[in-house]
């Protein structure tokens, strides 16, 4: 599989694409000034068509307000009560306030403004009239009584009053014809314009729709093709893992049965061979002690030095095969390796392993007891370079489930996160594949309270009865240079603790 790191091809969209896109953004603007203006142009219309309605009802309520002061003048007159005088005290004041107000409303009529100003002295000089009319009433007298009822005759101011208004709110009814038929010819001309926009932006919105329609198919196509593509990468992927998954427990298998292989010739042929020439040396050394002192102090060092070398050649055989898992069985290979593993780093070391794991380890298949060992084997490795623990736990046994669980739990500084998802160690790796060349499986976390690293394996058993509770835990259980229970023990059984023969127990 090849890689590049050239930058991928920039692609733009066809030109025709953009001009549609453009060609369509463009309707829709203009559609929205469009509306915009439309609104406008009717809301100023409507603002006209209410003013010239509120004009109309200004002038009815002038002319009423004088009708109001007129009425309770000669109410006065009747009665002689003044309390019949309270609207022609205030229609001055309301008066000139409804003027102010039309003002303000007829401003951008100046013909009104005409009219208004000559209905505001009409008013004007009615009001005058009525005031003088009350005083002549209040000072008595026949010619003021001839007089009051000469101006109670005359009647001609009021209906000049009464003509202007009318004169003006029929001009103000025709102003209000006028903007209304001006507010429905543009809202007409607004209609239409928005209906024709609308029309030619579905039209661009429409064959926009067949060219994505196009390209969608297009790409829909290309992505089928490229899932095609990608399907048969991943498998064929998947199938290389897997070709390399049983390539690494081919190896694996290979290379335990080469190690014991060169284990057996190197305890056979060369301790054989080693024995051999102690033994002469011995017996050389023997007859010149007397003649030679010399030459026999020589040959015990040599004799020392080949013995050394016995030494070596069992560490170097313990390394590639241990002997005792041959000969005693995975639980005294366990139990031996984890306490030279507390001798030489100083870190305590709890061993539990189930009586019936020995006789599954024997009744199993020759690889189970070497893939379990070569775990702890990695896992206690890997503790004693990186995790600064100061207690491990190392606990084998079979559950109700017919699983076999190896557990290895310390209390150091943990391993990463990184590494517990995507572990690319290959020790860590070895021991997954160990595992799966038993059909189990192996999981890797943080410890009880985040903290240090536990290890589980578990192993799935074909054939054999789920372990008896009677059975208890194995008299073989120890604990290692240290008498003390762990904090947090992975299983609450009990433990027998032995001195430690190289004096670092406690």
């Amino acid at each position: 599989m090849y890689f590049t790191v050239l930058s991928a091809p920039k692609h733009r969209l066809p030109l025709y694409k953009t001009l549609l896109c453009v060609v369509c953004a463009l309707f829709l603007i203009v559609n929205g000034l469009s509306l915009f203006h439309n609104l406008e142009s009717l809301k100023s219309a409507n603002a006209q068509t209410l003013q010239s309605s509120r004009v109309a009802e200004r002038l009815q309520y002038l002319g009423v307000l004088v009708q109001d002061a007129e009425s309770s003048m000669r109410g006065y007159f009747i009665s002689g009560d003044d309390t019949y005088l309270g609207p022609t005290r205030a229609v001055t004041a309301e008066t000139e306030a409804e003027f102010r107000l039309l003002e303000q409303l007829l401003a951008d009529n100046p013909a009104q403004l005409k009219n208004l100003s000559q209905l505001h002295q009409l008013v004007r000089r009615k009001l005058s009239m009525m005031g003088q009319a009350i005083e002549v009433y209040r000072h008595g007298g026949l010619d003021e009584i001839v007089t009051i009822s000469r101006y109670g005759e005359d009647r001609s101011g009021m209906d000049e009053i009464r003509l202007q208004t009318v004169i003006m709110i029929q001009e103000q009814n025709e102003t209000l014809a006028t903007r209304s038929a001006r507010f429905y010819q543009e809202y007409q001309n607004a209609l239409m314009l928005g209906m024709g926009i609308n029309a030619l932006a579905i039209v661009v919105l429409v064959v926009f729709y067949q060219i994505v329609r196009r390209s969608y198919f297009t790409q829909a196509s290309v992505e089928h093709a490229l899932q095609q593509s990608n399907e048969n990468l991943e498998e064929m992927v998947a199938q290389r893992t897997e070709q390399l998954s049983v390539l690494s427990r081919h190896l694996i298998s290979i290379s335990e049965e080469e190690k014991a292989r060169l284990s057996r010739e190197l305890h056979d042929e060369m301790g054989a061979h080693l024995t051999s020439i102690s033994m002469d040396i011995a017996a050389v050394t023997h007859g010149l002690r007397q003649t030679e002192p010399e030459l026999a102090t020589q040959l015990r060092r040599a004799r020392q030095t080949l013995l050394e070398t016995v030494e070596l050649k069992r560490r170097i055989i313990e390394n590639l095969r241990p002997s005792l898992l041959d000969n005693l069985g995975l639980c005294a290979a366990l139990d031996s390796y984890t306490a030279d593993f507390a001798r030489m780093t100083g870190v305590p070391c709890d061993t539990e392993i189930g009586t019936e794991v020995d006789s599954i380890a024997r009744n199993g298949e020759a690889s189970l007891s070497i893939a379990l060992f070569r775990i702890v084997q990695e896992s206690l490795t890997n503790i004693r370079k990186y995790a600064a623990a100061t207690r491990v736990s190392v606990t084998l046994k079979q559950t109700e489930e017919g699983m076999l669980v190896l557990r290895i739990i310390d209390n150091g500084i943990g391993i990463a996160s990184d590494m517990i998802v995507k572990p690319m160690s290959h020790g860590l790796l070895g021991m997954r594949e160990r595992a799966l060349l038993l059909g189990g499986t192996l999981t890797i976390r943080r410890g009880r309270g985040d903290k240090g690293t536990c290890i589980e394996v578990f192993i799935p058993l074909s054939g054999t009865a789920p372990a008896g509770a009677a059975d208890g835990v194995s008299n073989l259980l120890r604990q290692r240079a240290d008498d003390h229970i762990p904090s947090s023990p992975p299983y609450s059984t009990l433990r027998h603790s032995v001195p430690d023969p190289h004096g670092l127990a406690q």
